[in-house]
């Protein structure tokens, strides 16, 4: 990889960072703002997918206009109303405020993702693409190992408030370094066709069975996936009795396994397929899920090392995924597609939350019931996607790599 190549990937995987934090911070969060705020799981769920939503619908609509501008300056843009939004969850002084700070929050973060798919699909070939994914998606990983539990702690010793400041003041260090840095990605504004009325790149999409396929299948990875996140910390605390100063070890634990394997798994994709890497992840998966969400009583040393595993798989599955998504559409349309595709991903993730917080019951105690029928229907989701990525790369194969 040349060292602009990677001096590139690295600024991305930092805005990715902190990008991923933000929107992670809030899940493990549950079991501190419930008790603050005195709100239901339902009301924590949604303050989980307000975020979602208004990035999914933020998204969607991007995808009508990033192909006509520079992808460098719609993701500073986007990252700019980011950090700010973020700013406002940490100054919140009641629910309300701050559930429209993520909503604000969320306008702007639904056009990051996408950007700096396309940015990096524009610069890395298909070939060696899976690698590059890993480098970025290692963003998790140090997230989980570094900034999940260094939020938690934070909120241990100040409180609440305290994560939403650190994100906002590490993506403000970053923003200079990004201006800097970052090349400008205008090759695709060459192409004249490249500009689409918005009916007709909604009718394109959905007249067109490999992009309709890949959005089944980012829907259902999604949904699959953090159909149990929102309510694994307060499951941890308050039902496996685990202390506060306990259950950020399972993130650290989760990310510092990913931050070693989603390398070599890009790496393994690119050698033997990511179709192949995709499948024998998602079924691994299926075990942990099922052990994490119907844990009996047992020392934590174990949990922490079923947890691990589950962030190594979970993380394997995403790869490979993204690396294929990518490949459904040529560059002069990736950037459009690449936002549709976000849009999905963050409007599931909503979704997964909601009905989570649907399923699950809160006690008088704090504890809570029904968690384990969210690991039965992740499980059942993530079987389903394997139907998704086969028909996928059966389309896929023989088409020439974009």
């Amino acid at each position: 990889m040349k060292s602009k190549e990677k001096i590139v990937l690295l600024l991305l995987a930092a805005l990715n960072f902190t990008h991923i934090l933000d929107f992670m911070i809030m899940m493990p969060l549950g079991n501190y703002l419930m008790p603050y705020f005195k709100i239901s799981p339902q009301q924590f769920s949604m303050l989980v997918a307000s975020y979602t939503f208004s990035a999914g619908i933020s998204g969607f609509l991007a995808a009508f206009f990033v192909d006509n501008f520079d992808r460098k300056r719609v993701l500073l843009f986007g990252y700019i109303g980011f950090l700010l939004g973020t700013l406002f969850c940490a100054l919140a002084p009641t629910f309300t405020f701050l559930l429209l700070a993520r909503i604000v929050a969320g306008i702007f973060g639904g056009l990051i993702g996408a950007q700096v798919l396309a940015i990096v699909a524009d610069m890395i070939p298909y070939e060696r693409r899976g690698m590059a994914m890993g480098v970025i998606m290692a963003a998790f990983s140090v997230a989980s190992v570094f900034g999940v539990p260094f939020g938690l702690y934070m909120a241990n010793m100040f409180n609440w408030h305290g994560p939403f400041f650190f994100v906002a003041g590490f993506g403000a260090l970053l923003l200079p370094f990004l201006m800097r840095y970052l090349p400008k990605m205008d090759e695709h504004m060459k192409i004249k066709e490249n500009r689409t009325n918005p009916l007709v790149l909604i009718r394109e999409v959905g007249t067109d069975k490999d992009q309709m396929l890949a959005l089944g299948f980012t829907a259902c990875l999604m949904l699959g996936h953090f159909m149990i996140i929102p309510f694994l910390n307060p499951y941890m605390e308050f039902n496996m009795g685990f202390s506060k100063l306990q259950t950020p070890m399972l993130y650290m634990a989760g990310g510092l396994a990913t931050l070693i394997t989603s390398p070599l798994i890009g790496r393994l994709a690119d050698k033997v397929g990511k179709h192949k890497v995709y499948v024998i992840m998602a079924v691994i998966s299926i075990f942990p899920i099922a052990l994490l969400t119907n844990l009996p009583p047992m020392p934590f040393y174990m949990v922490l090392c079923i947890a691990g595993f589950w962030f190594v798989v979970a993380s394997g599955r995403t790869i490979p995924a993204q690396a294929m998504v990518s490949n459904v559409v040529t560059s002069e349309r990736r950037g459009s597609f690449m936002s549709f595709n976000s849009s999905v991903q963050q409007i599931f993730v909503g979704l997964a939350a909601v009905i989570s917080g649907l399923i699950v019951v809160k006690n008088p105690d704090n504890s809570i019931q029904n968690y384990e029928i969210t690991g039965y229907l992740s499980i059942f989701i993530t079987l389903l996607t394997l139907m998704f990525v086969y028909k996928l790369d059966t389309r896929l194969k023989g088409k020439k790599n974009r």
